[in-house]
């Protein structure tokens, strides 16, 4: 396949993280449930995970990666035109937690939207950012996947909290420079609300409102029935990538670097095993970070770009699964 057949429309101009400096390692766990770093380790790959301080807000993380992305692009705050956060874990029930950043970064002339899309909220995002641009009603989009799961995360269930961990990641989307260069080349999202139950938060909505005082603690945190997650997401993240692929008229061959959702390592190497990859075109930084839903893919990017890795040219493609069931994928040329 040539990687030159579609002419991508918009590009990422920029990209920035943010995680919290408190650091939950597996030995802590171990002195808060009945777990081991063995078990931890062999079931999903993570050795620590960021956490922040009690009273956080998510819009300060959310706001330190956007901030570092804009300058990353070269750009300055008023020159934004749509600002979009992937998260389920804003600062409020509303408003928008993009609205909370879209002050805390001045961005004066932005139009601003959260993606409650779970672990696939920034791929969400980038496609609504790539699609806007296309439709020539923005010039710059400032995409954001940030989450605090630790404030939903069930301490006294090891299944889960051993899992997640709380960060932001950020990309600055503008018109492609010109035809055939760097740029998005296609986009792909789906969802499953059938198997929503698999994997969800109960409490605080309209169906289990939080003034009801009768509903247990446990209902404001994260509900996960583990193994069929997993036999989902492997699927899924594999069939995501291959029809990401497709749409770009590209094939296995051309993948330069997979960014998957760091959600297990387990789910990512059947995901590398799907696509014939070899791990040296796979980034991976889950046993650093944990499962921090839609931060992770733009994490894992914004490093990627730091340490160089990402040559003019390559082909990425970032996939994700997420609650819901949601799922996304993007074909980058860089």
């Amino acid at each position: 396949m040539n990687p030159e057949y579609l002419p991508p429309v918009a590009r990422i101009a920029g990209t920035g993280r943010a995680v919290p400096e408190g650091i939950l390692t597996n030995a802590d766990l171990e002195q808060m449930v009945e777990t081991s770093d063995e078990w931890i380790t062999t079931r999903t790959g993570i050795k620590t995970r960021h956490i922040v301080k009690p009273g956080t807000p998510l819009s300060d993380l959310a706001a330190e990666a956007g901030r570092k992305a804009i300058a990353n692009a070269g750009m300055t705050p008023d020159q934004i035109d749509y600002l979009i956060i992937g998260t389920v874990t804003g600062d409020m029930k509303f408003p928008a937690a993009a609205n909370f950043v879209q002050a805390k970064l001045g961005l004066v002339n932005a139009a601003t939207f959260d993606i409650a899309a779970a672990c696939s909220g920034f791929l969400y995002g980038l496609e609504i950012a790539d699609s806007l641009i296309r439709g020539k009603k923005a010039k710059r989009v400032l995409v954001i996947g940030a989450e605090i799961l630790t404030s939903m995360t069930n301490f006294e269930d090891r299944a889960t909290c051993v899992l997640f961990g709380d960060g932001a990641g950020a990309a600055v989307v503008v018109p492609a420079e010109e035809e055939g260069g760097s740029g998005i080349l296609s986009t792909y999202t789906g969802s499953n609300g059938e198997l929503y139950h698999l994997l969800y938060g109960p409490g605080g909505g309209s169906l289990y409102p939080a003034k009801n005082r009768d509903l247990p603690s446990d209902m404001f945190t994260i509900k996960m029935a583990g193994n069929e997650v997993f036999k989902a997401a492997v699927k899924t993240m594999g069939d995501a990538a291959l029809e990401a692929l497709k749409r770009a008229q590209l094939s296995e061959t051309d993948i330069d670097m997979l960014i998957p959702h760091q959600a297990n390592l387990r789910i990512i190497d059947a995901t590398a095993k799907r696509l014939k990859l070899n791990y040296d075109k796979v980034y991976i930084n889950v046993e650093r970070y944990g499962n921090t839903s839609a931060a992770s893919i733009p994490i894992a990017l914004d490093e990627a770009n730091e340490k160089g890795l990402l040559k003019p040219g390559d082909i990425i493609l970032c996939v994700a699964f997420g609650a819901g069931f949601t799922w996304g994928s993007v074909a980058v040329r860089w």
